[in-house]
């Protein structure tokens, strides 16, 4: 959580693309790339024009500066403390975190600096997350007097109970390592070798068929709210379509016949 009072300078998200790779970098480096209203706003909207654009296979969303991301802007909390205007606040968070879960494509973290409260949150949601060795991660809001409950959604749907629990009651921060071990993060790697890393990944994943990625990423997110029975209904039904696709029966073809394949798109 950020009470930096520096001036923004510039726009607050930026995006560049190479590839078939999208990248959204937080741009609120005086503040620690904190989240605020008007940032949750851009990375909406921008989240929501990838969605729709079959040219991106991947997004990645990095930070500027010395932080990922450090939460919320709590100035800007404070100076409209009233309950409305925090629902409202919370519920457009959690629409974009929605919205990364939702959206097509592979969403990745690439997380250089700290990242705390809903900066966690948005590792947590993310598909997948690569870290410095450098970087460090928490929900501090309990540090102030406020218990991280919706940044908790994401954490407790990537660790165990009691080590989200751990994080949430006590705001202390944990090291790269430790996050990676408690299923955070993906992937810890020297600072000066992060890019390299998440291009590894984002060129996997850009060889794979669009269309069997996105059915996919949808599959796993809905099964886990299901029960057991319910799980494998709807992994059947997804398979079942999967092999109607046209890039499955190129993909068999192609390994049968030893090529590589020639993917048709979404």
């Amino acid at each position: 959580m950020s009470a930096e009072p520096q001036t923004e300078v510039g726009p607050r998200l930026l995006r560049s693309d190479a590839g078939g790779v999208a990248t959204l970098t937080l741009n609120r480096p005086g503040q620690f790339n904190s989240l605020s209203t008007e940032l949750l706003a851009d990375l909406q909207a921008a989240l929501d024009g990838l969605a729709k654009d079959p040219a991106v296979r991947v997004v990645v969303i990095a930070g500027a500066g010395k932080a990922f991301c450090a939460g919320h802007d709590l100035k800007q909390m404070r100076a409209n403390h009233g309950k409305a205007y925090m629902q409202e606040l919370f519920a457009q968070c959690g629409q974009v975190m929605l919205t990364i879960v939702r959206m097509p494509q592979p969403v990745i973290a690439r997380i250089h600096g700290i990242a705390a409260a809903a900066g966690c949150q948005l590792v947590a949601t993310c598909d997948l997350a690569v870290a410095a060795d450098v970087a460090r991660f928490a929900v501090s809001g309990i540090n102030v007097g406020l218990f991280c409950v919706t940044p908790s959604v994401a954490l407790a749907r990537n660790m165990g109970r009691k080590q989200a629990m751990e994080m949430l009651l006590t705001g202390d921060f944990i090291d790269a390592a430790e996050a990676q071990r408690r299923g955070l993060v993906n992937r810890v790697v020297p600072l000066d070798q992060l890019d390299a890393e998440v291009k590894q990944l984002t060129d996997s994943i850009c060889g794979k068929s669009a269309a069997a990625v996105s059915m996919g990423k949808q599959a796993f997110y809905r099964q886990l709210e299901l029960g057991l029975e319910g799980a494998y209904e709807l992994a059947v039904e997804t398979m079942a379509c999967n092999m109607m696709c046209a890039d499955a029966g190129e993909g068999i073809d192609a390994f049968m016949q030893k090529r590589k394949p020639e993917w048709k798109g979404r």
